[in-house]
């Protein structure tokens, strides 16, 4: 699962993050990736709870993404004939990170897309564009983050790929067209056809690649020329190159329409729409290939990226683990990060020296020397940093923008079910509000209530399970109290005879 990269190879890192609406398949398609990629030897189930990135108690019990995880695996595009690709033969590293779709984790979506450089936006083919879909394609677009689209679930009853394309045009007014339709759909999906390569690729799980090359069917020819017109066309608009052949009527050839389609990628002008099943294991293989062709390395997204520049990178996660401490997931966007430098944080004028360099996979940790820029780690040793804080050198300051995260919204009482447990709460409680930058902690001023507040009611239901689970503190909750108050709201006349 090891992948080295020289220093030339920060071209070859693709930061990606895999968001969505909750229940689009976010998990399923990284599981599958990740099976794909080598990384894992079986695909888990989110069903059955025991997925890769979904390794907490809790969301297992669930069934949903809580926390984004992180999940790096290698990605090298093999050669197939009859099907060119823009980066065949060269080994790639993703640094795939699975955030949650439900609306009361969002900052876990937030931050993630914050320091990644492209992402895979995820729709269900049945339900299409639904409402915390147009929340993380809002934050993408506040982050400028290159996506690709992938149309999940083409197999289940009730898939219109088409519908789902217009959707994405009309509600995100995307220049978003399709590169690999679905070979049909509901129980008759067989695969995809590419639009680009005028092929059918039919799924076969035999096959090093997942899938075998054959020609289009006679029944799908008039779509899949239909569709490259399109394709053609909407590009025609955006790139001068493909401008040119389109104006003198000139055939496109596959790899001068795959570059324009890079191109335009990057400059957030087109979106790549893909439909699949991951589920099925139908079109994930594809999917990768597209992520690799499509969206950017660290070098190629406006940012500082280079490895002779003096260090800058970003804090945007902390978390407490058991057995390793307090980790700091950091980006480095310039220099070399390495074991035992000081570090100063511009925020609080303080210097730490940076303890242990960890490479993250899920629950899992390897531990390196040094991290280059452009790519993903975790730090130890690093106490006085939290997240949003830019981490670099003593004689070089820079402070990186922060990632945004909403208020909190719902607000409840807490106090410990025994009362020597009122220090452990606490305690606790401080440790969660540092871990999550949208929980916050107060005590009121007036009732002296503990009042805790989040995102939403299951923020808040997942904040109190992890008090139980992770710090042994079981907690009595209920609504804040209301201080009531009398003021003069109007004047008034009355007679009064006082009698001694």
């Amino acid at each position: 699962m090891k992948l080295n990269l020289t220093d030339s190879g920060i071209g070859r890192i693709r930061n990606i993050g895999i968001a969505a609406h909750i229940d689009a398949g976010k998990t399923t398609l990284t599981e599958r990736i990740l099976f794909d990629a080598g990384a894992i030897h079986a695909c888990g189930d989110v069903h059955e709870g025991n997925t890769t990135t979904d390794f907490s108690d809790i969301e297992r019990e669930k069934g949903i993404t809580i926390s984004s995880a992180a999940a790096p695996c290698p990605w090298t595009q093999q050669p197939v004939a009859g099907l060119t690709r823009l980066f065949t033969g060269q080994p790639h590293r993703l640094n795939i990170i699975d955030t949650p779709g439900h609306v009361d984790f969002t900052a876990e979506v937030e931050r993630s897309l914050r320091v990644l450089d492209g992402a895979v936006a995820v729709f269900c083919g049945v339900g299409g564009v639904q409402p915390q879909s147009e929340t993380v394609w809002r934050q993408m677009d506040r982050y400028r983050v290159p996506r690709v689209a992938f149309i999940n679930k083409m197999d289940r009853l009730g898939a219109d790929f088409p519908r789902v394309v217009n959707e994405l045009q009309t509600k995100f007014g995307a220049t978003a067209w399709p590169v690999l339709l679905p070979w049909g759909a509901e129980s008759a999906l067989l695969g995809q056809l590419d639009v680009i390569e005028e092929r059918a690729l039919r799924t076969h799980a035999d096959s090093p690649t997942g899938f075998t090359v054959e020609a289009i069917p006679t029944e799908w020819l008039t779509a899949v020329e239909s569709a490259r017109r399109d394709l053609i066309q909407a590009l025609a608009s955006l790139d001068d190159e493909i401008a040119e052949l389109w104006i003198e009527n000139l055939p496109v050839p596959a790899q001068a329409l795959r570059a324009a389609i890079r191109r335009q990628t990057l400059a957030g002008r087109f979106v790549p729409v893909i439909g699949g099943s991951a589920y099925k294991h139908i079109g994930v293989s594809a999917l990768v290939d597209a992520i690799v062709d499509f969206l950017p390395a660290p070098e190629e997204v406006q940012r500082v990226n280079t490895i002779d520049a003096p260090l800058a990178a970003l804090a945007f996660k902390i978390v407490r683990h058991p057995q390793a401490g307090r980790l700091v997931y950091v980006r480095v966007y310039s220099g070399t990060l390495q074991k035992g430098t000081p570090l100063l944080n511009p925020r609080l004028g303080k210097t730490e020296r940076c303890g242990r360099l960890l490479r993250v996979f899920a629950n899992r940790r390897d531990e390196l020397e040094s991290v280059q820029a452009g790519d993903i780690c975790a730090v130890t040793g690093l106490n006085n940093f939290s997240t949003g804080d830019t981490l670099c050198l003593v004689d070089h300051a820079i402070m990186l923008e922060p990632p945004v995260f909403p208020e909190p919204v719902v607000s409840m009482a807490i106090e410990p079910a025994k009362s020597a447990d009122q220090s452990r709460l606490a305690t606790a409680l401080s440790r969660l509000s540092d871990e999550d930058p949208t929980f916050r902690v107060r005590t009121h001023e007036e009732t002296g209530q503990c009042l805790i507040s989040g995102m939403g009611e299951l923020h808040l239901e997942v904040i109190r399970e992890k008090l139980l689970r992770e710090h042994g503190v079981e907690t009595i909750a209920g609504a804040p109290e209301i201080a009531c108050r009398e003021t003069i709201t109007q004047t008034a006349e009355a007679d009064h005879l006082l009698k001694k």
